[in-house]
């Protein structure tokens, strides 16, 4: 296994795990390899610091201070069990709400409301999103509004 640092057209900076060099080379070409922040998948490898081993004892070098825009970005989303939701799954995520904001409309803390006016035929048929209660979520179930629940992470842009 070989580990690369990798930068994206948009400047993100990300690292990957790949079997060899021509691992990452096929899946780059392919468009596989996708920035975590924006989905980019024009994927280069960045500047990396070779690791060298020698015998004797080396000062460790101290890691580059972090950018103003990495100290300003939200943790990690956790998953159920205490784990990192890993990078590809929160790329996948961010364009999901991406679309979701896209084609839907925001009704906020009236989201059970809304839902049964559209089920009743009382308001415009559409997609809509915001927020309830699990009481709202599990009493919409029961008269049967469908109600489908999506983690909401950060935008990609930030």
């Amino acid at each position: 296994m070989i580990h690369y640092q990798l930068r994206c057209a948009g400047d993100h900076h990300f690292d990957g795990w790949f079997k060899d060099s021509a691992s990452f080379d096929k899946q780059a070409r392919r468009g596989l390899v996708e920035c975590p922040t924006c989905g980019n998948t024009k994927v280069d490898r960045a500047l990396m610091a070779p690791a060298v081993s020698t015998s004797r004892a080396v000062a460790p070098v101290e890691p580059p201070a972090p950018t103003p825009a990495a100290e300003v970005l939200p943790p990690v989303p956790a998953m159920a069990g205490g784990g990192r939701m890993p990078a590809q799954l929160i790329a996948m995520l961010q364009k999901l709400r991406s679309e979701v904001e896209k084609n839907c409309d925001y009704v906020g803390p009236e989201l059970a409301e809304e839902a049964r006016k559209i089920h009743r035929g009382e308001a415009e048929e559409r997609g809509i999103y915001g927020e309830t209660t699990p009481d709202e979520a599990e009493a919409l179930a029961e008269e049967g509004i469908e109600l489908r629940q999506i983690p909401w992470v950060p935008r990609a842009d930030g």
